[in-house]
């Protein structure tokens, strides 16, 4: 049983990248990664987001899969690491044969270590 666990525990957490990875990555001309803000929500609602992230809602990821490049690895982030649309969009994402992460600080986490935010277009 604890083998389970551990197992388990092994397979959840690569599922998660971190902001420490991330952030300096994000910085390079031609990054590995793209940033996802999957928050289904307006932009009135949101205010802000990482910045040089694209916003596309977990509801919608899926009709925008054709839009992605495949070479790229996608790290996807939610309001709080204790939602679900994070996960959601995840899914889609590997599902559809995507290299993905979720962002494991999520937006409150990244803001709380005022890291870098803009504006919602």
């Amino acid at each position: 049983m604890e083998n389970e666990k551990i197992n388990f525990l092994k397979t959840y957490l690569s599922l998660y990248i971190g902001h420490d990875e991330v952030l300096p990555e994000m910085q390079k001309p031609d990054s590995k990664y793209v940033v996802l803000d999957v928050r289904n929500a307006p932009a009135q609602i949101k205010k802000d987001q990482i910045k040089g992230a694209v916003a596309i809602a977990a509801k919608d990821l899926s009709d925008h899969l054709n839009e992605l490049d495949k070479s790229k690895t996608y790290v996807v982030y939610d309001w709080t690491a204790g939602t679900t649309l994070g996960k959601v969009a995840l899914l889609t994402l590997l599902s559809a044969g995507f290299k993905a992460y979720e962002l494991s600080c999520a937006l409150e986490g990244w803001k709380g270590m005022r890291l870098p935010t803009e504006p919602v277009a």
